[in-house]
């Protein structure tokens, strides 16, 4: 089953303690969709300026991403400059040029208003909404954001929330959104806006699932090969909608093999920089990783005389 995948397409300048990188291919769009795109079709909705590089058009047709939603138009990319010190949970921006981005104002094209699995990738929570407006009957949305549209944009931000299946956030946003510092108080006043289900991304220390029923606690891959984390809550967030789109399940138990799946993504994209380790990757690694997550949280059961 496809999966439409609308928000940003980047151009950016990267610096992290393994390197520096000028103009290379980002934002929460191109992440999440390279990442789904090992599971199902992606249809991609976003803009771009006139210097976008016509290679990475090429790039994200080969992996079966429709592009016929994202808009060229006179001006320049979007374009973020950042750079990680050795705590690499933290991104500090130098700089952000909106550019074309202050003109996305979408308008779904008719193929796309059908869509069953919808992400909505960080931008700002009002285009979010209206793109949700122009769906049909999707079977799962999901949504993520960030802490500006937190601070500045709290009230759509929250109606958003209760217009969607699956909220991603990470650590700092769900305290922020909340005022609470207690995640697992914090994924419960997120719930009473009418979620179905909360995500919270813990970046080397995991992810953690909340329905109103239950929570679930998925471990991260023992990472010893990091280069650059930027776009990694975007390809956990686009291998998590891409296996449930293939898999057309959406039990909970099946949700919870998304969670590691969306963390087996995520895992391969901070190898390098850019989209350079999800060129490469291959569906057998996919496969191997999983199964390696598996063996390292897996244990037995107390014996009955322990006690």
């Amino acid at each position: 089953m496809p999966v439409l995948i609308a928000g940003t397409v980047a151009l950016d300048d990267l610096k992290t303690p393994f390197g520096e990188k000028k103009g290379v291919l980002g934002g929460s769009a191109v992440h999440g969709s390279v990442a789904a795109s090992f599971f199902s079709p992606v249809s991609l909705l976003s803009i771009v300026g006139k210097d976008f590089p016509k290679k990475h058009i090429d790039f994200l047709r080969s992996r079966n991403i429709d592009t016929r939603g994202l808009k060229i138009t006179d001006g320049k990319t979007f374009h973020w400059e950042g750079f990680y010190e050795y705590d690499m949970n933290q991104a500090h921006t130098k700089r952000t040029d909106l550019n074309v981005l202050l003109e996305f104002d979408p308008e779904l094209p008719p193929e796309y208003r059908d869509s069953k699995y919808v992400f909505l990738a960080n931008v700002d929570p009002d285009i979010q909404l209206k793109m949700l407006s122009q769906l049909g009957s999707p079977e799962l949305v999901v949504a993520d954001t960030m802490n500006y549209w937190i601070e500045n944009r709290n009230k759509a931000l929250k109606e958003l929330i209760g217009r969607v299946d699956v909220m991603l956030l990470n650590d700092m946003e769900a305290r922020e959104l909340t005022g609470n510092p207690n995640l697992i108080s914090a994924a419960a006043e997120i719930l009473k806006l009418g979620v179905k289900y909360v995500i919270i991304k813990k970046g080397e220390h995991g992810a953690l699932l909340f329905s109103k029923q239950s929570h679930f606690s998925a471990p991260s891959y023992p990472q010893d090969k990091l280069t650059d984390p930027t776009g990694a809550g975007d390809s956990f967030a686009g291998g998590f909608i891409g296996y449930l789109a293939r898999s057309g399940d959406l039990s909970e138990r099946n949700i919870k093999k998304a969670v590691i799946i969306g963390s087996v993504m995520a895992s391969f994209n901070v190898e390098d920089f850019s989209l350079d380790a999800l060129r490469r990757l291959k569906h057998e690694d996919i496969k191997k990783r999983f199964e390696m997550i598996r063996t390292f949280s897996r244990f037995e059961a107390l014996s009955q005389d322990c006690f």
